[in-house]
């Protein structure tokens, strides 16, 4: 049921006006160690000055100050987008600035605002690679040229000022680009869009944040104006930048992955503030629609290396997953939009999977290198990375500490830095937990009872979960748990509940206890047939974690040598799952193919060995290595072998 928000708006990323659910803010849920606090820590104290000190390095940041100073021209560095990734870490600087008060960060990103307030031109146009003397005219390259795109990231960085209660030179600089937005492609301005969506969801929550009408309906038009063809014909078709077909239209998310989730997450938005229905079920079938086909069991999506695009329904070849780490992220924002929304849980167990498994897997232990493409099978183990370098973009080496397209290792932080307002959320009746990780939670209900809770666990170790009532409301109230999909063993204070969401509706009192655990025994998974790739293999899941097996861990055996029965025995180490398998028997011969009655493939006999899987999110920590997670069984394998 929707309800109107009655308590002032939490510091969140998005803060729908009406929704299902209400979001909790970052000074609302404080992460305490754990899986998520201490990824946080690591990403204040270490990825925010990595992702600084690149910017700088590469000339990014330095942009700005030569387009003050009428240098730019060709002096400019970096691809035409990099302003974007300044924007991202002003976001990530905001956000962390408002959950730890951080008076030396709070200095730098004022600096570092300034800097790029410094190259705004009188009519709020932004821009470091158009408009100015030596470079091509503004908006001349909507394909590729992604203005549009730098200014949605530049007004989400000033969204998370105004948020966190500073209205300062960042969150006027966005403003007033907002409005040079508006003036330049309204209604009877520029009938056209960019080629890659952001600004609609940045321009909706600006809206929400200022109350100023004109930037969602200027959202509204760049959504329905998306599909029309408006941009030129590129080598990839006109669904790569979704403009093949009106949003409202489409069946299903397509084309460049980052691309179709942004475009998604703002039509949301649109759709929830303008009470739009049809909008919001258009949204919601193709997002539905690529999760049953067009996602990899991580959560990742995009099946193409060479436009970073989606494939065709159940296309998921695991050594050719692009998976890139923004479109993981996109997907978690596109899922915790429709979650508030519509309330449906079944989003959180979405989220909850893409975090763990792709979020959590693109930054090294110490935050300082990345994956930029996450594939689930590694057949050769390359080279280490220089230290010291930028990689490609889709390096199949080990994570990289910059890239040239560094779109992903900023998203990670402004992600990482705002991680405690995707925890929980507010319904009509009480608190629900959405994700489980050491917190404490103190908020007001929606009718502006006080609530505090403090939530304690070693997940996704184990499955135990304590919540402890801090400070109680009056009178009746819910304290909703999610129950994953994955968790068919799962109990509330010893008694057995369903997947989907247990729900205690009492009268509590400081001091309360409620005690969840949830079934992480580890269990194998089996593909879907239609996806050809992987027919004939498994993998093994362990609570929200995906496994997978890596030379390291073989005892230097490839995993291109190693088979295993699916009816095997799963031995949980916590840290570690151990399975028996078989050594493949591979034939050397002239023709890798086999007549399936033939007597044998050759070579000697596999024997049966014990094989250390491990959590995903953790391979390529111990250097060049083979990796994968789809496994082949015993079962498939031709005679012999």
């Amino acid at each position: 049921m929707d309800h109107p928000r009655t308590r002032p708006g939490p510091v969140a990323p998005v803060v729908p006006g009406h929704s299902t659910l209400s979001p909790l803010g970052i000074d609302e849920v404080t992460l305490r160690h754990g899986f998520w606090g201490e990824r946080q820590e690591v990403n204040a104290s270490a990825t925010i000055p990595h992702c600084e000190h690149w910017e700088e390095r590469v000339g990014w940041i330095g942009n700005f100050a030569l387009t003050a100073q009428g240098r730019v021209g060709s002096e400019r560095r970096g691809r035409e987008f990099v302003d974007s990734d300044v924007h991202k870490l002003l976001e990530a600087m905001s956000w962390e600035v408002g959950r730890a008060h951080d008076p030396a960060l709070e200095a730098d990103l004022e600096a570092l605002a300034a800097t790029v307030a410094s190259a705004q031109d009188p009519d709020g146009y932004l821009n470091t690679r158009f408009g100015h003397e030596g470079e091509a005219p503004r908006y001349s390259d909507l394909e590729w040229g992604h203005e549009l795109y730098c200014y949605g990231h530049l007004i989400q960085a000033g969204v998370a000022r105004l948020r966190t209660g500073h209205d300062d030179t960042l969150s006027r600089t966005a403003l007033r680009a907002a409005d040079h937005v508006c003036d330049v492609f309204g209604e009877d301005g520029i009938r056209s869009v960019c080629g890659h969506p952001e600004i609609e969801m940045a321009l909706v929550e600006l809206y929400r944040v200022t109350g100023e009408r004109r930037y969602l309906d200027q959202a509204r038009l760049f959504v329905d104006r998306r599909g029309l063809g408006t941009l030129g014909p590129i080598e990839f078709g006109p669904e790569y930048f979704q403009d093949d077909i009106p949003f409202r239209q489409a069946r299903v998310l397509r084309g460049h992955a980052v691309r179709a989730l942004y475009l998604c997450a703002g039509a949301i938005d649109v759709a929830v503030e303008t009470g739009d229905a049809e909008l919001l079920e258009a949204a919601r079938r193709q997002y539905d629609a690529a999760l049953a086909r067009r996602t990899y069991i991580t959560g990742g999506m995009g099946s193409h290396h060479q436009d970073e695009a989606f494939g065709e329904d159940f296309e998921l070849p695991p050594d050719r997953s692009y998976c890139e780490t923004c479109a993981g992220i996109a997907s978690v924002m596109v899922a915790w939009r429709l979650l508030l929304a519509t309330g449906d849980g079944g989003y959180a167990d979405v989220i909850e999977r893409t975090l763990f498994n792709v979020v959590a897997t693109s930054p090294s232990s110490d935050g300082r290198s990345f994956f930029y493409a996450n594939p689930l099978h590694k057949r050769v183990p390359g080279e280490a990375v220089e230290p010291d370098a930028e990689s490609t973009r889709a390096s199949t080496q080990l994570r990289a500490p910059w890239f040239e397209v560094s779109c992903c290792p900023t998203n990670i932080s402004r992600t990482l830095a705002s991680l405690g307002a995707y925890v929980a959320a507010l319904d009509a009746d009480g608190i629900r937990i959405l994700q489980y990780t050491p917190a404490e939670i103190r908020t007001h209900l929606v009718d502006g009872r006080p609530f505090g809770l403090r939530v304690e666990t070693d997940y996704p170790t184990s499955g135990r979960i304590r919540i402890t009532v801090l400070e109680a409301p009056l009178g009746t109230s819910t304290i909703s748990l999610r129950i994953p999909a994955w968790s068919t063993g799962a109990s509330l204070d010893g008694v057995p509940v369903s997947v989907g969401e247990a729900r205690v509706e009492r009268e509590f009192h400081e001091g309360d206890t409620l005690d969840l655990d949830l079934d992480v025994t580890p269990r194998v998974t089996l593909p879907d047939d239609r996806i050809d790739a992987v027919r004939g293999c498994v993998a093994v899941e362990r609570g929200p974690l995906v496994m997978c097996a890596e030379s390291t861990e073989l005892g230097g055996r490839d995993v291109a040598d190693i088979l295993v029965d699916p009816s095997t025995r799963l031995r949980d180490e916590g840290d570690r799952v151990l399975v028996t398998g078989r050594a493949a028997a591979h034939r050397d011969t002239a023709w890798p193919y086999a007549e399936a009655d033939a007597a044998g493939r050759g070579g000697r006999p596999g024997g049966d060995l014990d094989l250390a899987l491990i959590p995903y999110h953790r391979w390529g920590e111990k250097g060049p290595s083979t990796m994968r997670v789809w496994i082949p069984t015993t079962t498939t394998s031709l005679p012999g072998a």
